[in-house]
């Protein structure tokens, strides 16, 4: 049997979720009154039924009865019956765009501004966040790469470290990216683009990867930057962090620091975080090139 309690911010992906863990065969049900829980939990895993993994979707809808949800999920555990909590979460600026393009009203903004209805809304869920099992800031998130996430933790049954990691390659000359957690430069590194037969490959190709990771100063840049991660990403997220993005850049962004963002890519995923790589701006000289023709 596995029960799941699906919380957090209104516009964050709940809806989302419990459509991709009722085509993993979840038996979902959303907005659920709170006083039902108890006995919904026992209908669903005690007699006849047959049900062994049911999705409970509850939320700020419930008005002043989730504040009763945290006793009536102490009587199901009393009961024999555990539970995981996944919350939600999302940035304040990213919640407030995905209002308007929806044109949708925030639940407790009925007649004030969206921003007090979010303000609201986390004091009231504060305590769901701070119990949670799993945490989920869906702010960077592709609804694909949300799937991706939900089925690691309740389909294939893998660790989940509560922080989603960005790492970014991007180029200097084009500005740093404005969200970057973490920055590093690895221009000290020698260019590829100078190299004839290199210039209009990528760090995605063999023979800039090869040709970058061939100095001794590159093999010990990506052992100190993982070292660093290892030590840093544990210790951010013990301060509340649960998205991480952490950039490198080179001049233009298509050499260096691709070969060096996907270096760290691989060595963070084989230590089991969940995480994403970005190229920002590996095909930008190749768009300026067309446009000049």
């Amino acid at each position: 049997m596995r029960l799941v309690v699906v919380s957090g911010m209104s516009g964050a992906g709940k809806s989302s979720v419990l459509k991709f863990l009722e085509d993993a065969s979840y038996y979902c049900i959303d907005n659920l009154p709170i006083s039902l829980i108890k006995p919904f939990v026992e209908l669903s895993f005690h007699g006849k039924s047959e049900l062994n993994k049911v999705a409970i979707g509850v939320d700020i809808r419930s008005g002043d009865d989730l504040e009763n949800l945290e006793d009536i999920l102490n009587d199901v555990v009393r009961e024999g019956y555990k539970y995981e909590l996944l919350y939600l979460d999302c940035s304040d600026s990213v919640l407030l765009r995905r209002y308007k393009e929806t044109r949708r009203r925030h639940p407790l903004a009925i007649k004030d501004r969206v921003e007090q209805g979010i303000r609201r809304e986390r004091e009231k869920t504060e305590f769901l966040k701070r119990d949670a099992t799993y945490v989920i800031d869906t702010s960077t998130m592709l609804t694909r790469e949300l799937k991706a996430e939900i089925d690691k933790i309740f389909v294939e049954d893998e660790q989940y470290k509560n922080i989603y990691i960005t790492v970014l390659s991007f180029g200097f000359k084009y500005g740093i990216p404005l969200d970057s957690d973490l920055v590093f430069d690895v221009r000290f590194l020698p260019n590829p683009y100078y190299v004839p037969e290199l210039k209009y490959l990528s760090g995605n190709d063999a023979p800039v990867r090869d040709f970058v990771m061939k100095n001794q100063e590159s093999l010990e840049f990506l052992e100190k930057i993982s070292d660093m991660c290892d030590f840093l990403i544990p210790n951010y997220h013990k301060e509340g962090k649960y998205q991480l993005v952490i950039s490198i850049g080179c001049t233009g962004g298509k050499h260096r620091s691709v070969t060096l963002a996907n270096a760290l890519f691989e060595s963070l995923k084989n230590n089991g975080y969940s995480v994403k790589i970005e190229h920002r701006d590996i095909d930008k000289d190749a768009k300026k090139t067309d446009s000049r023709k």
